[in-house]
């Protein structure tokens, strides 16, 4: 099955979003807040190092990116990514939509 340019583009925010931690991230990110890597990692039951880790992954998907604010690194959503995901799962979500209607339009034609 070939993907079109859309769904391609949103194949690696899908893998980064696939791991509890960065999906934690994620959610304390939309919140708008810029947080440093110190906020991030509390409460979220692993290390500031393995916190910068996945918010490195994040920014290769292109989700976050990070600005210096001192010695700090502060961290941000990428919101146009998400509403780019967004709308490929919408668009997978049409294509479904009218799979199942062409399964039951065939199905109540087989019904005497």
């Amino acid at each position: 099955m070939r993907l079109n340019a859309e769904l391609r583009r949103s194949a690696p925010v899908f893998a980064a979003l696939g791991d509890e931690t960065r999906l934690l991230l994620v959610s304390r990110l939309a919140t708008g807040e810029s947080l440093s890597i110190r906020r991030l990692a509390d409460g979220a039951g692993v290390t500031r190092q393995a916190v910068t880790k996945h918010l490195h992954v994040l920014e290769e998907a292109g989700l976050a990116h990070s600005s210096r604010l001192g010695r700090e690194q502060i961290w941000e959503l990428n919101r146009r990514q998400l509403e780019e995901a967004r709308r490929s799962i919408e668009l997978i979500g049409r294509q479904w939509d009218a799979a199942l209607l062409r399964l039951k339009d065939s199905l109540e034609k087989e019904v005497p």
